[in-house]
């Protein structure tokens, strides 16, 4: 199988998961892409979506798919995403595609949290993947010298970058993340990060992996 063919095997899979007569969220990327096409074909049995990006956002409403602000909504049953590495621990690192703090949010607004990637994404240490940092532009350089200071690796500013809030991402690598709940905590607390892509205090629930002989399941 290809990747993709194992990325639209994790989509269909993950239309399980999906809670009838409920509000969902739905992440960003080339695998949540895939999740949002499966989606179009049972879009009357939810009541509509939360987007994690604009990009999500257009994609489910070229579909037809109601899609929700999230301070209109109550509660969302299930988010469901990829993710750029997952541990063993379901630990993950996001935002690749730049849409990390608005994942991070909607991930944490919902009851269940369902992690679709390929095979690769699955490794015994996190950090090979760079870790996408969200950043206050004018905080940039600062929060740059504190990363290297205080957590290691090497900061880059993604060129030609600007997320959905207004604002820089860097790019942090050469780490080796084996304690990503401690790791992501640090991060978070340097000012001037709105947030980073470590998702480990609230990491997924399940995982769901494509695999050449089928969807492997991790976590319930």
């Amino acid at each position: 199988m290809t990747q993709d063919e194992m990325k639209f095997a994790v989509a269909q899979e993950a239309l399980k998961y999906v809670v009838k007569d409920t509000i969902i969220g739905v992440g960003t990327g080339s695998t949540a892409n895939f999740f949002i096409d499966a989606l179009a074909t049972m879009k009357g049995d939810i009541k509509g979506c939360v987007a994690s990006s604009v990009a999500t956002a257009e994609r489910l409403e070229g579909h037809g798919i109601k899609v929700f602000d999230l301070n209109e909504v109550e509660a969302i049953s299930v988010y469901i995403d990829g993710a750029d590495e997952s541990d063993d621990g379901l630990n993950l690192i996001k935002g690749g595609g730049g849409a990390l703090t608005r994942e991070k949010i909607v991930a944490a607004v919902a009851d269940k949290f369902v992690c679709i990637a390929d095979e690769s994404k699955l490794v015994k240490v996190m950090g090979n993947f760079p870790l996408p940092v969200e950043v206050i532009p004018m905080a940039a350089n600062y929060v740059m010298h504190q990363i290297t200071r205080r957590i290691g690796g090497t900061p880059f500013i993604r060129e030609n970058f600007t997320t959905d809030n207004g604002n820089l991402i860097l790019d942090v690598e050469g780490l080796k993340i084996t304690d990503a709940k401690t790791m992501e905590t640090e991060i978070d607390s340097i000012i001037g990060v709105v947030t980073n892509g470590l998702f480990a205090n609230r990491g997924a629930n399940v995982l769901l992996l494509g695999t050449p002989n089928g969807v492997k399941v991790v976590g319930t």
